[in-house]
């Protein structure tokens, strides 16, 4: 049966109501709501919307991505300066959206590279790979350490 409370469905959606996925995020980002709303790409009343459960799905695909990244370096974030944690969140911000999704090669990657090292030493590398000018190294990585947490 399917259900009809609003954060249910966004639980089956995102794995969480979006209000417990923005608190997490502004929790160990230290942003403020509007701010958080600016990194995604929504207006500040949209997100809260979808945050109180008056909207329950993301309509723009590269602001779910965008939260996802945030999530991502959410779990990373007290291991990075001040400047570090700016720095990443202003490149979230400016992501352009791609027209195509991940490869089926490139989850096996991830698979593997999950099953392969713990999450922080995931993290290590991709920071590495970031210095190094491999960003999409460094992504591949960070998704990597997302799926070995879980």
């Amino acid at each position: 049966m399917a259900t009809t409370d609003p954060r249910d469905q966004q639980r089956l959606l995102y794995g969480a109501p979006l209000s417990e996925l923005a608190a997490t995020v502004r929790s160990s980002l230290g942003l403020t709501q509007g701010r958080l709303a600016e990194v995604l790409g929504l207006s500040a009343p949209m997100f809260s919307q979808l945050v109180s459960g008056q909207r329950i799905k993301i309509g723009n695909p590269a602001v779910v991505r965008r939260l996802q990244l945030l999530l991502d370096l959410s779990s990373e974030a007290a291991g990075l300066t001040a400047p570090e944690l700016d720095s990443r969140i202003a490149a979230i911000r400016d992501e352009q959206p791609t027209l195509t999704s991940p490869t089926s090669e490139d989850l096996s990657t991830v698979r593997v590279l999950a099953a392969s090292a713990t999450a922080d030493q995931l993290r290590d590398v991709a920071r590495a790979a970031d210095g190094a000018g491999a960003g999409g190294l460094g992504d591949l990585l960070r998704r990597a350490a997302g799926a070995a947490r879980g």
